[in-house]
């Protein structure tokens, strides 16, 4: 029984170093990750009881994905296990400015893409559970992920639980109109969105005179009890500004902005989600609930891989102002 549930995707991700291209690589940095299980253990690292779903191939890849989770604190018992399937993978390009990273993908026929309706006994995985979140990757993988993904919004909706969705458009998994289709239902019974304002404009057709105004849309459309749309400037590759905006309550409240010294910013938008949702599961107010989301996903920009590993006490001392200093 875990108070926090994700379900979606994970891959094996490859990496040449020192900022060479992948005709260049003698060698890659592996790692796993991938959007709610990033989810998952930013939760866990951060005090929750977290469980992550997914289905994943019976072999090393399969058991590595499991077992960094686990090592991460992850409830992983529910994983279903494929005995002929495949790890996705995804290879990530380091660029440096003018040249943009970049990322390739190699998942077509995962393990998740052919999970199928009934095999996850959802009622058993959510019993006890408060919050479920997973994100627009998982019904794009496939038909059958898409339904899946309905099923089990479906399911955590009638348990009672939060459902938070993060609409996540990829852009080399289907088309905006395909995603229009099959997510404009699903949201129907989502209680809080995480999106930008590009994929709100390219997914669900919204735009507005600034982000306020596209917040304020979202709740009119879809009735969610809150929107955090995240803002991101590009000042360089390994540069960026970085904030959030959350409307609840018919209320708007601006999160800090950082400027941020990049390492690696894959996964900085999970982390956003898993802070609001770690303050707001701990009994906070809006204001910290978002400060912190930013804070938190601030600082996982400076840590390398997927997974945020910054702690509770390091984004509580950013918000209260500490410096650069070294900590002694």
């Amino acid at each position: 029984m875990s108070t926090i549930v994700t379900f979606g995707e994970a891959m094996i991700r490859l990496s040449p170093p020192g900022f060479r291209r992948l005709e260049q690589a003698t060698s890659l940095d592996m790692t796993a990750g991938g959007a709610e299980l990033n989810v998952a253990v930013a939760l866990a690292r951060l005090g929750h009881d977290a469980a992550w779903v997914s289905r994943l191939p019976d072999n090393p890849l399969g058991r590595l994905c499991r077992n960094r989770a686990r090592e991460l604190g992850v409830n992983t018992s529910h994983v279903v296990w494929s005995p002929s399937d495949r790890m996705g993978v995804y290879f990530l390009e380091f660029g440096a400015a003018p040249r943009a990273s970049s990322v390739l993908y190699d998942r077509a026929a995962s393990a998740i893409s052919r999970i199928s309706v009934g095999e996850v006994d959802w009622p058993a995985v959510l019993d006890g559970a408060r919050w479920f979140h997973t994100s627009g990757i998982t019904p794009a993988l496939s038909g059958s992920a898409s339904a899946v993904t309905a099923e089990a919004v479906s399911a955590a909706a009638a348990s009672g639980c939060t459902v938070s969705y993060d609409l996540n458009y990829r852009a080399r998994l289907w088309t905006e109109q395909r995603a229009r289709e099959v997510q404009v239902p699903l949201l129907e019974k989502v209680n809080v969105l995480f999106t930008t304002e590009e994929d709100t404009k390219r997914v669900l057709g919204i735009t507005g005179d600034g982000y306020q105004q596209v917040a304020e849309k979202l709740v009119e459309r879809f009735g969610f009890e809150a929107v955090i749309i995240t803002l991101r400037e590009d000042l360089s590759v390994w540069k960026n500004r970085w904030s959030a905006l959350l409307y609840t309550g018919g209320r708007h409240y601006a999160g800090p902005t950082y400027e941020v010294e990049i390492v690696d910013r894959v996964g900085a938008g999970d982390s956003c989600s898993a802070g609001y949702m770690h303050k707001v599961l701990s009994g906070a107010g809006p204001q910290e609930s978002v400060d912190f989301g930013v804070a938190y996903s601030a600082l996982k920009h400076t840590i390398p891989g997927d997974f945020n590993l910054a702690t509770a006490e390091e984004a509580e001392r950013l918000l209260s102002g500490g410096g650069l200093r070294i900590a002694r």
